[in-house]
């Protein structure tokens, strides 16, 4: 009941913001469902903590540890996102720049997208969750493209056009796998062939020349949606130019939806070819988006793209802390998952904040910002401060838990590797920040933040240091869904 129930809810919300004509309580109505899909996340963490998996819908649905602990990052950040669409619309709305009848079609495609990431985490197909994946592609496109400017279709068309490709080589890698499955001996048939848990059992006997092409086709396919080198290009343009919420949602969860479908393909691949060929792809991907990150990130112009790039940096460290695969490094990448998503979320719904009052995303136009706007500010720094991976922040204790595990299983000279590669894009987005943030006010007077801006994402900023000060609320959670995968 639980699973019909996370994907009925969104789903019937996005179909009453297309029959309601635009007002600010369809805005709430969708906050409020994504809330309830938060709440639903909790209870099936709970069902599911240490506890056999739930299954739905005769067993083309299926909720474990892993599956609930996405759906609450899924439920966490589509409610901050939902609450600053409200602000966003209506100044959309009075600026003459969308209609009432667009801003309903962006609250119905919102809701489709998140339903198809929920759908995706709680599929119990391997196929299945390449069609949920493939379907945000399709709703985000046009999510991309909705303030219908130039730079926004031009960014929708390179994004739906890499991430086709993408999708296509994680197809193409799925066919390999249940060709592989096919010949097993015992294994089941038809549509169960690609079922998570059969596969599982069955990963020891999976040919391994098979599962060697599939598992590159697949880190390539895969690795394109979650923005990982070299097949990033189209993550910097989409986040930019899409509203801010949708890149708050795009960046904040939609990249480690598509990183989940890899953590699923990792553990059947580890069972039949041993970890070190997974993990030498991950290595190899994770290394480059690291260098691609701050080799661009020196010289960002624009404080939206900087935040794109700062996602290729965090999508290769969660790849490393796969690359590891023990216990303690995959809790740490779920918990880097939480710690980032909340953080870059927060960073970009402030962005675009910023860019409403300021009517600019040049970083140079920008100045002074804790003296003009306090309250903005200060959330915007907070947030960079969160995402380099300070203490109290979470992010400090995941990144530090996956170090720990990469030297455990021989991986220290990744883990310096990127030490050092994290000081240059630490350097780099220091020195934006510092511009963005100090110096003095000049002419203009300090403007008041809205409470509908600055509670909700000061609240995302308390949730991201609660959980670096004490994992507790998530401990069992954490390593129950890192159970699920590591072996």
């Amino acid at each position: 009941m639980l699973c019909y129930a996370i994907l009925v809810i969104p789903l019937v919300a996005g179909a009453l913001a297309g029959v309601v004509p635009w007002r600010r309580a369809v805005g709430w109505m969708t906050a409020l469902a994504n809330a309830g899909v938060l709440c639903l996340g909790v209870a099936l963490a709970i069902e599911t903590d240490h506890r056999p998996p739930l299954g739905a819908l005769d067993g083309a649905l299926r909720a474990d540890a892993l599956s609930a602990f996405m759906v609450i990052v899924i439920g966490t950040i589509a409610l901050l996102a939902a609450v600053q669409a409200i602000r966003y619309l209506d100044a959309e709305i009075a600026g003459g720049r969308s209609s009432t009848r667009h801003a309903s079609l962006y609250c119905v495609l919102v809701q489709v997208f998140v339903t198809c990431m929920l759908a995706a985490v709680l599929s119990a197909n391997l196929g299945g969750l390449w069609a949920a994946v493939e379907a945000t592609t399709i709703a985000t496109t046009f999510l991309v493209g909705h303030r219908r400017t130039d730079g926004a279709l031009e960014a929708s068309w390179k994004y739906v056009l890499i991430c086709s490709v993408g999708i296509a080589l994680a197809f193409l890698g799925t066919v390999f796998v249940y060709f592989a499955a096919l010949h097993v001996p015992g294994h089941a048939t038809g549509a169960s062939v690609l079922d998570w848990t059969s596969l599982m059992a069955a990963s020891h006997h999976l040919n391994p020349t098979v599962m060697r092409l599939a598992m590159a086709l697949l880190v390539l396919g895969y690795g394109t949606k979650v923005g990982l080198a070299p097949m990033h290009s189209w993550l910097p343009d989409a986040h930019s130019q899409a509203p801010a919420p949708v890149s708050a949602l795009m960046s904040g969860v939609l990249l480690t939806v598509a990183f989940y479908a890899l953590l699923r393909f990792k553990a059947i691949a580890d069972g039949a070819l041993g970890p070190d060929y997974v993990r030498t792809l991950l290595v190899i991907v994770g290394l480059a988006s690291l260098l691609v990150a701050a080799s661009l990130l020196l010289t960002q112009r624009d404080y939206k793209r900087m935040l794109a790039y700062h996602s290729i940096e965090h999508m290769g460290l969660i790849a490393l802390g796969a690359a590891a695969g023990t216990t303690l490094a995959i809790a740490a990448v779920l918990l880097h998952i939480l710690g980032h998503g909340l953080a870059k979320a927060v960073l970009f719904l402030a962005s675009g904040e910023i860019l409403l009052v300021e009517g600019t995303s040049e970083i140079e136009k920008v100045p002074a910002l804790l003296s003009r706007r306090p309250v903005l500010g200060g959330i915007f720094g907070f947030g960079l401060v969160a995402l380099l991976g300070l203490p109290p922040f979470s992010l400090f204790v995941s990144e530090l838990n996956m170090f720990r595990a990469e030297l455990d299983v021989g991986l220290g000279w990744v883990a310096g590797v990127s030490l050092l590669l994290m000081a240059v894009i630490f350097a780099a987005v220091m020195t934006h920040g510092r511009h963005l943030l100090l110096g003095a006010a000049g002419a203009d007077k300090s403007a008041a933040t809205p409470r509908i801006v600055a509670i909700p994402l000061v609240g995302g900023l308390v949730a991201c240091a609660v959980f670096g000060l004490s994992a507790w609320p998530l401990q069992s959670l954490l390593y129950a869904a890192a159970h699920v995968v590591a072996r």
